[in-house]
């Protein structure tokens, strides 16, 4: 007599459910990790438009742009154009203010989606909306989220 060499139908049950455990742990780890993938993305670009900023200041009559959009015509052209906000359906936030609007911030929405930032009358930073946003400005250092 010859013996059947394979898998009965409960060791492949087995290796099915195993599998779909594995799967179970790891896709919520991957969510996760992406949105660590836009935290530092939104990071890096913010700073890339502070920079931007402080030459369109440098080269425009010591005068900050009013717009993000403004980056990309000023004459020497600084930036291309302006990145969209990983977290948001638009671009950056950009908020000016302070005396003699001599202050800016630069923002992303952050991870909840709703995050904006604003200018206080004691020219300081100020989260709104609630959720932790991410945010550059030349008032002060970054927001860790």
């Amino acid at each position: 007599m010859r013996k059947e060499r394979g898998f009965t139908l409960i060791e492949l049950l087995i290796v099915i459910a195993v599998i779909a455990i594995l799967a179970g742990i790891a896709l919520p780890r991957f969510k996760g990790m992406h949105d660590e993938g836009n935290i530092a993305k939104a990071k890096g670009e913010l700073r890339s438009l502070q920079v931007a900023a402080e030459s369109y200041y440098a080269h425009n009559s010591n005068a900050y742009p009013t717009t993000l959009s403004a980056l990309t015509s000023a004459s020497p052209v600084i930036v291309s154009s302006v990145p969209n906000d990983p977290f948001g359906s638009g671009s950056y936030g950009y908020v000016r203010g302070g005396t003699n609007n001599n202050f800016y911030i630069i923002y992303s929405v952050g991870p909840g989606g709703n995050g904006s930032a604003a200018i206080s009358a004691t020219d300081t930073v100020t989260e709104t909306n609630g959720s932790s946003c991410i945010y550059v400005s030349n008032i002060g250092q970054d927001a860790q989220p």
